[in-house]
This record gives structure tokens, sequence and C-alpha cells, in this order.
């Protein structure tokens, strides 16, 4: 199915399920927000990287305009829907200030993985307890999907828009525990480089040599 949608193009990625919060001040968005607050309909973000627009975006509806200010700003709370593809960009929608797209939205296998998600899950917080960060993680229990827990692990921009592109969840949970398997061990040897040294300059308690050892010299 395709259809009109207007577009906010930001340089982040939204996950479907993600509760956002923006401040929304450019006249433009203003508009935007203001549009599909009073008639209910959602807005498209696609991802902005590298200064160029991609095609796949994220369709995300307001759920609350919490606080507008006397010069017309806002500040909004939104929640990511599903993940759409643009077709085509309109950089001119008539009588708008805003810009729109064509977008269809691809198949999207949503089914949940328990077994794979919780070994995903376990993973980010053994990193979580190494780097010494306290942030709680969303507990869905068996309903836990891998973009409930993308934005927790830290990813670069690039690795976040790859994970938008899949449309498998095995695939998409594949992509985060080989994310996990490359950073767990890297920061491992930074927490016993911090350890290393702490111990310079420090009394060290250590065993002398054992003179029963074999010497040869070289």
């Amino acid at each position: 199915m395709m259809n009109f949608i207007p577009i906010f193009p930001l340089s982040i990625v939204v996950f479907p399920g993600e509760n956002l919060n923006l401040h929304i001040f450019e006249p433009r968005y203003r508009q935007l927000i203001r549009e599909c607050s009073d008639s209910g309909k959602p807005f498209g973000i696609p991802v902005v990287m590298d200064n160029r627009l991609r095609e796949l975006g994220t369709l995300v509806e307001v759920t609350e305009i919490s606080r507008t200010y006397e010069d017309g700003k806002m500040d909004i709370r939104c929640r990511g829907i599903s993940v759409f593809r643009m077709m085509e960009f309109i950089a001119e929608v008539p009588d708008k200030l805003y810009s729109g797209a064509i977008v269809d939205y691809p198949p999207n296998d949503l089914t949940a993985r328990p077994r794979l998600i919780r070994k995903v899950r376990d993973g980010l917080l053994q990193l979580h307890t190494m780097l010494s960060i306290s942030k709680p993680l969303p507990d869905k229990g068996d309903d836990l999907l891998s973009y409930d827990l993308a934005h927790h692990l830290g990813l670069p921009q690039a690795a976040e828009y790859e994970l938008l592109a899949h449309f498998d969840e095995r695939q998409r949970l594949e992509l985060l525990r080989r994310h996990l398997q490359r950073a767990l061990p890297i920061v491992s040897g930074m927490e016993a480089l911090k350890e290393r040294v702490k111990l310079n300059g420090h009394f060290r308690d250590l065993s002398g040599m054992d003179f029963n050892i074999d010497w040869k010299k070289d």
C-alpha cells in the first residue's frame, strides 16, 4: 500500500514502538505537528545520514503536546508505528510549509523470539554492568522485540539504519548479537587496562619467583 505522508527528516533512527520526545521550533514543523495532532494522522521521520536523506524512515504518531510556548514552539511526545520506504520525495506540498513523500510499507516480521531475545538482553545487561550503567531495560516478557533494545546498545547511526533495513526479527536479533559479540571483549579489555593503570605506583602484593624453575641462558 502506498500513500502520502508529511515528513520531518531528522538525523536519528526511530524504531517502531519507540517513545520519542521532540522540541519543535521551526515554523514548518510547528505547522506539521499541529495539523497531525488536530487530525490524529501520523507523520514520517525519514533518516538523514551523512547529510543525505535516506529512503527508509519510521511512521510516528503524536501522543501528546506536552507544552506550547508563547512563541509557538512546542515540546511533544510521539511514538513509532512502522517502517516505511520513500518512493517519491515531494519537496513542496501545496499550501504547506513542510515537505512530504509517497511511501510504502514493506512487510515486516514482528514475531517475538523469546529465546533469542533473552540472550541479547543478557548480553546487554552484561555490557551495562561492565560500563557501570544503571539504565533500566524494557521488560515486556515474551513480547520483547529487537526494536525495544536497539537504542540501549550504543550502536552507531549506520548500524541502527542497517537494523531498520532488516524486515525479519530473527535477522535483527542476529545483528544485535553480533554487535555484542564484538563489543564485550573490547569493553572487557578496557576494564583490564583500567585495573593495570590503577596498580601503577601502588604497593603490589606479588609472589616471588620459584627458584626451582629451570633457567637457560639465551
